[in-house]
């Protein structure tokens, strides 16, 4: 995928349309906060065990969404529960716990406190789930953004996961480590490049780039998902008898977007390039029904996609009981 100056100044390098979306009300920020404190879900896939965490929740509003059209996402929620608030939508933010073969594997690491109040769940999460950070052997990457990074690292500035590989695209990682992208974004973009750097730069020395549809860890390959960030990707897991695909950062907004998969957000590096791959995955998920799960899907985030002519639907599975 090639990147345009005008994707590195419109897309996923859009350091202020990201400080608006994960700006609430005071109120609104200290109830996501005591909501999301801890959360945790398991559930099984074949011989795999998964625990969804959740590491809180952003607001996106409206003004990020290219081509909202106001009718149009009416007529995508109508007969559900969504709302907009203040002209956003809760987007919750999740990462996932894979036990396979004797191995604990995380994907994708929270946000710690990189992006504010009302966020940052994703270690009390774990320790609720009752799962320590040294004993986790892989942290997969979906991408480099500061939702997916951040907790990676302590306050201090050090590994949170002592004894984890870090495993990550090659193209990915190529892209917000190199110093020419970086000296061509303006320098309101640069943090992003800065936070990308600061928490993946402590796991150099255990630092695993895998390129197209590499096995990166105990049963789990990778889905090359090109769009929202040059090396997207996502994670198939192979439970014997069942199957999930990690998806990342395909669908932010369940409310809208399996509806109108044509709409993207400011944060899309490429948005040609993100429709397409997010077309054919759901055209994929939907014709071989697949149990798909996100970062942004509505937590746990497990669930199915049905297909009506060009338009979609999430379906939730039912949650699994007596899983701890």
């Amino acid at each position: 995928m090639t990147l345009s100056r005008r994707h590195l100044l419109n897309g996923a390098l859009a350091a202020p349309l990201v400080a608006a979306a994960t700006s609430l009300p005071k109120s609104a920020r200290a109830e996501e906060t005591s909501q999301s404190e801890g959360a945790f879900h398991r559930f099984k896939v074949g011989d795999a065990t998964v625990t969804a965490l959740l590491d809180g929740h952003i607001a996106l509003g409206k003004q990020i969404i290219a081509g909202f059209d106001e009718d149009k996402a009416a007529v995508a929620m109508s007969g559900t529960l969504y709302r907009f608030k203040d002209d956003a939508l809760q987007v919750p933010v999740s990462g996932y716990l894979v036990e396979r073969a004797g191995k604990l594997t995380l994907i994708d690491a929270g946000t710690a406190q990189l992006m504010g109040p009302g966020l940052g769940g994703l270690g009390a999460a774990l320790k609720s789930a009752g799962v320590k950070a040294e004993d986790i052997s892989t942290v997969l990457l979906t991408h480099m953004h500061p939702d997916h990074t951040g907790g990676l690292i302590d306050g201090a500035g050090q590994a949170v996961f002592s004894n984890a590989e870090l495993v990550v695209s090659a193209t990915e990682h190529g892209f917000w480590y190199d110093d020419a992208i970086l000296a061509s974004v303006p320098e309101e973009n640069r943090p992003f490049f800065q936070m990308a750097r600061d928490t993946t730069a402590p796991y150099a020395g255990r630092l695993n780039l895998f390129e197209g549809e590499a096995e990166v860890a105990p049963g789990l390959t990778a889905v090359p998902l090109p769009g929202h960030t040059p090396g997207h990707s996502g994670f198939m897991l192979d439970g014997g008898s069942e199957g999930v695909l990690f998806w990342g950062d395909v669908i932010h907004l369940t409310a809208l977007q399996f509806a109108q998969p044509e709409w993207t957000i400011a944060f899309d590096a490429d948005p040609e390039t993100t429709v397409k791959t997010r077309r054919a995955m759901l055209d994929r998920a939907a014709s071989d029904h697949l149990l798909v799960t996100g970062a942004h899907l509505d937590f746990p985030g497990l669930g199915q996609v049905s297909r009506s002519k060009d338009a979609y639907e999430y379906v939730s599975a039912p949650w699994q009981f007596g899983q701890g």
